[in-house]
């Protein structure tokens, strides 16, 4: 008998990928805590260490440097992860809103989303200024700035607003990086003549700190030539200029608005306890002093003994914040934070050379540089190297006896006898039925809203019903999205036919949990069903739902096609044109991302290609002459194309060099990680006629790698291909490629060549 997993008992949601949120996911990565699941809702995959941006900017580290990806931290720490931006909180019903996605329930959560400068304040900035945060915005828009200046010739005045230690550090940052850019240029170009500004209302620049550290950076933001104006604040800005408050305008191709931090406005609409600012009150145990079962931590967070926003006081709560949320989890006094009552600043002055601060005392050069990039890259290591996490216990915290309790107090639902089928009980799927939007078409006389055990349904004269089966377990921790690839992985069979789809049942597993969990499992798997159903014009009839170990799901779909236009795998003609619509690689890809060795954002890149319709680029070859047609799933492009080939007794040329790649594949096929699947698959290299040449290629494996809501694999005459190709890419299909070419006839059992 199969193992039944711990229930789910209660959700912990964290939004927002903070430095304090990093800690809880490692503790809970390095303790899971049975019965309670973990949910983080972020803006960001990769999670930007906030001490090291200068140093990105001033041309010191790449982007994996300084960024944590939180996707294989999260995986980690078995947590869902939902990339999303969240809206607000219905805090009665004690959920989450999240852009684009059904609201997500909680029985405790914590918010850690950091803050913004505060642009608003600025009339036309959020227009014509570029804001320090969200960082991934602003590193974006740095890179189109770089470009610029090494693009033009003359004046390039560019202004920094905000004094603080953060405009002083990134104004130097700059200076160093695009004079370095501007370096390298040849000697015979013409180079804009930049010049660097630092604006701050304040009356002298970094204000909380002592003036022997002040008189050193006035020294040196003296010796690169970086204009300060102090005491006056930016009043409004527009193209190429800014105003000060006293209304003197000045020339400005560019403004960096770094000032003091903003708060986000949902906290405050939700109805939390806010301060003045709009930032979460929370008490010494960084709990909200409006609900008890909401905590906060950073910048997002109002603490009254501290009086300014550092990313140094988010981390040392992170451990006070684990603790404290896995001890209200299990009903047990809380932790207190008490914040350090000082702190060493290390700033840097763009050039591998930084200033230490602590009270009175100062220190600089190139070895206080050294100690703030290793403290700055051992941070970034314990959230990378996940193998060498090590325990980081909280005084007075005893973790095993925690975790005995835990499997006491949290484990106590019944095991499920598995009766009838293990089905979900019927007030259970009677109330997520009438949360699901109602859907009608002519021919279908019984769906869904009726009470009858079957669907009853017609297929119009001269139509031919196409029918199609698909149903796995998830690869997501996601069910909404898992719901949605699974339903667009379904629907590809049809949309390959060349066929409209006309009506779908589902199929749903859900994992054993307390009943509020069962039901928003399953709505979440079927709202994201009926979110790829919009615009394919098929409706969900019925289905049939159970509880089990894991979360599974899949359809059964039928389509319609009009009785002398149905596309099959037969019909290649010599001379034809192979095009691949979308990128290979998703079997690799989430094989690593079970291993927690993919990138965040190559398994982002990967989602939104599954999450890509295939509707639109059948509806597109429909205007060109498809002699076959496929969709890519589990068999791999190999497999599908020699399905093609063998029904149609033709041979094939297939160009390696030009079959796109989602991004990372060919990084985790050369670090050898391979879907299960593609074993079974290898064995179909006997259909390559030059086994031995093709082999040697990089990117032979990716040939057999198995697809989930893959692209389609389509032949059309020669002379129309390119035209197609790039009609299909005007139709959003932007990885679209031409891919190989129809042979004459060949040996059927070797009618592959690879060609590169």
């Amino acid at each position: 008998m199969q193992k039944v997993q711990t229930p789910i008992v209660k959700d912990l949601v964290l939004i927002g990928g903070g430095h304090a949120h990093l800690a809880v996911l490692k503790k809970f990565a390095m303790q899971p805590l049975p019965g309670l699941r973990l949910t983080l809702i972020t803006r960001d995959l990769h999670t930007p260490y906030s001490g090291m941006l200068p140093g990105y900017v001033a041309g010191h580290y790449n982007y994996d440097d300084c960024h944590i990806d939180l996707a294989r931290l999260a995986r980690l720490a078995q947590c869902r992860i939902y990339h999303a931006e969240v809206e607000g909180l219905q805090l009665t019903e004690q959920r989450v809103d999240v852009a684009g996605r059904p609201s997500v329930y909680f029985d405790l959560l914590s918010i850690n989303t950091g803050s913004t400068p505060a642009v608003s304040k600025i009339s036309g900035a959020e227009q014509y200024a570029i804001a320090a945060k969200p960082i991934d915005r602003f590193l974006e828009q740095w890179r189109q700035l770089q470009a610029r200046v090494l693009a033009a010739a003359g004046e390039f005045p560019i202004s920094v607003v905000g004094g603080g230690a953060g405009g002083v550090e990134l104004a130097l940052a700059m200076h160093h990086r695009l004079s370095q850019l501007q370096s390298e240029q040849p000697i015979t170009q013409n180079k804009a003549k930049v010049s660097i500004r630092l604006i701050t209302k304040s009356e002298t620049i970094l204000p909380t700190y002592s003036n022997r550290l002040r008189k050193r950076f006035y020294t040196i933001l003296q010796q690169r030539g970086i204009e300060i104006i102090e005491g006056l604040g930016v009043s409004k800005t527009e193209a190429n200029k800014l105003y000060l408050d006293d209304q003197t305008k000045l020339a400005s191709l560019a403004n960096i608005v770094v000032t003091n931090a903003a708060a986000p406005t949902w906290p405050k609409k939700s109805g939390l306890a806010v301060d003045e600012a709009g930032f979460i009150q929370v008490n010494a145990q960084l709990q909200s002093l409006s609900h008890e079962n909401i905590f906060a931590a950073g910048d997002i967070a109002s603490f009254a003994q501290l009086k300014q926003k550092s990313g140094v006081y988010a981390v040392r709560q992170g451990r006070i914040l684990s603790a404290n949320l896995r001890h209200f989890a299990l009903k047990k006094s809380l932790k207190k934070y008490h914040p350090q009552k000082t702190t060493l600043s290390l700033i840097g002055t763009g050039d591998k050379v930084a200033i230490a601060s602590r009270g009175l005392w100062t220190a600089s050069g190139p070895s206080v540089w050294r100690l703030k990039n290793w403290i700055d890259q051992r941070f970034v290591r314990q959230y990378s190297d996940l193998q060498a996490m090590q325990e980081d216990e909280v005084p007075g915290f005893n973790t095993k006896l925690a975790d005995e309790q835990a499997a006491r107090e949290l484990s106590t639902l019944a095991m499920r006898c598995g009766g009838c089928g293990a089905k979900v009980g019927s007030s259970v799927l009677a109330r997520v039925m009438q949360r699901l939007p109602q859907q009608s078409r002519a021919d279908v006389l019984v769906g869904r809203d009726a009470p009858d055990d079957c669907a009853v349904i017609t297929v119009p004269a001269g139509k031919l019903l196409v029918q199609s089966v698909d149903y796995f377990r998830a690869f997501v921790d996601d069910p909404y999205l898992f719901g949605a690839i699974a339903s667009n992985h379904a629907l590809g069979d049809v949309f390959a036919m060349g066929a409209e789809a006309q009506s779908v049942l589902a199929i749903a597993t859900v994992p054993y949990a307390r009943e509020r969990v069962v039901e928003e499992t399953l709505y979440d798997v079927l709202a994201g069903c009926m979110y790829m159903l919009e615009g394919t014009g098929a409706i969900l009839t019925g289905g049939h739902s159970a509880e089990g170990a894991e979360l599974s799901f899949g359809l059964s779909v039928n389509g319609l096609v009009k009785a002398d236009s149905a596309w099959s795998k037969a019909g290649l003609q010599a001379g034809d044109a192979f095009l691949l619509t979308k990128p290979i690689g998703t079997g690799t890809l989430f094989a690593a991302d079970m291993r927690a060795q993919a990138k965040g954002r190559w398994i982002d890149s990967a989602l939104d290609s599954m999450m890509l319709s295939s509707q639109q680029a059948a509806q597109c070859l429909m205007n060109y002459k498809v002699t076959a047609c496929t969709d890519l799933t589990g068999f791999g492009l190999l497999g599908h194309l020699f399905e093609m080939t063998k029904a149609s007794k033709v041979g094939a040329e297939l160009y390696i060099d030009q079959i796109p790649l989602l991004d990372g594949a060919q990084e985790t096929v050369n670090a050898g990680i391979l879907s299960s699947l593609q074993p079974q698959n290898l064995r179909l290299k006997r259909a390559l006629n030059n086994l031995e040449k093709a082999a040697q290629h990089p990117r032979f494996p990716l040939l057999f790698d198995p697809q989930t809501a893959g692209g389609l694999l389509v032949a059309v005459p020669f002379d129309q291909a390119e035209t197609c190709r790039n009609e299909l890419i005007r139709c959003g299909y932007s990885d679209t490629a031409i891919i190989g070419q129809v042979l004459g006839s060949a040996d059927q059992t070797q009618p592959i060549k690879i060609v590169y």
